[in-house]
């Protein structure tokens, strides 16, 4: 009877025991196992045995993560008032170094990036951040990469959304530019008016050496007048046809 009793308890404590001792760790994941307080090593994916209450494992995912960087309030370095939002990617390179090394990495990371932001907006003028948008990104991931590396996170990507500025200043880029418009239109307009002048001087150098080609010109301006459907035709005569009507002097 006492012998029934003992494996009874045996198979009550292995029933108890045996889920807390199998971990099972998914592709994406790393086990970085603490036996006693002390790291032990990392375990690699798939089904994983640990010693129960002498062994604890915490499980990091080490995909690329997404995070949203919401609106910052900054000045420029010429003194513009706008809010900012960026996306980071980044992920866990080293498991060991974001469990030891930050008590929680996805919020120290979205700290950093956080100021990180304010700080090189504040360094940027308004003109660098909307033209020259790529070089801001490749700043950014440098600077919060460089911040992150202790932790065991890798910055891929940072990248600048949202620009958004105030009323005042809206409108006033929206009168630059339609001046700016307005000043590239009358540049083409008299540059056109120049070549024209350039090609009808030319064309009258040319017709002042020969009479015949004005006179032949003379007579297509009159065919396309007579064109036009009108009642009253009213055309200039030339002198040199009415002097053979008019009486020679003496």
């Amino acid at each position: 009877m006492d012998y029934v009793i003992i494996i009874a308890v045996v198979a009550a404590l292995l029933l108890i025991l045996l889920p807390a001792s199998i971990k099972i760790i998914y592709q994406y994941e790393a086990g970085v196992v603490f036996r006693l307080g002390r790291l032990e090593k990392t375990r690699a994916p798939g089904i994983r045995f640990i010693i129960p209450f002498i062994d604890r494992m915490r499980k990091i995912d080490t995909r690329t993560i997404t995070m949203d960087v919401p609106s910052q309030e900054a000045i420029t370095r010429d003194n513009v008032t706008l809010k900012v939002n960026a996306v980071v990617y980044f992920r866990v390179m080293h498991p060991e170094a974001a469990v030891i090394e930050v008590y929680d990495y996805r919020l120290a990371t979205y700290q950093i990036a956080q100021t990180t932001l304010r700080s090189v907006l504040g360094q940027s003028e308004l003109d660098d951040l909307l033209a020259h948008r790529d070089k801001i990104n490749q700043q950014l991931q440098q600077i919060i990469d460089e911040e992150t590396e202790p932790w065991g996170i890798k910055v891929s990507v940072v990248e600048v959304k949202d620009v958004e500025l105030p009323s005042t200043m809206q409108r006033a880029m929206a009168a630059q530019a339609e001046a700016e418009r307005e000043r590239r239109a009358k540049i083409i307009h008299a540059e056109g008016e120049l070549q024209a002048s350039v090609k009808l001087a030319e064309a009258g150098a040319i017709i002042g050496k020969e009479p015949t080609t004005l006179q032949l010109r003379y007579l297509q301006t009159l065919t396309e007048i007579a064109t036009e459907k009108t009642q009253t035709l009213v055309f200039p005569l030339p002198l040199d046809l009415l002097s053979a009507f008019m009486p020679k002097k003496d």
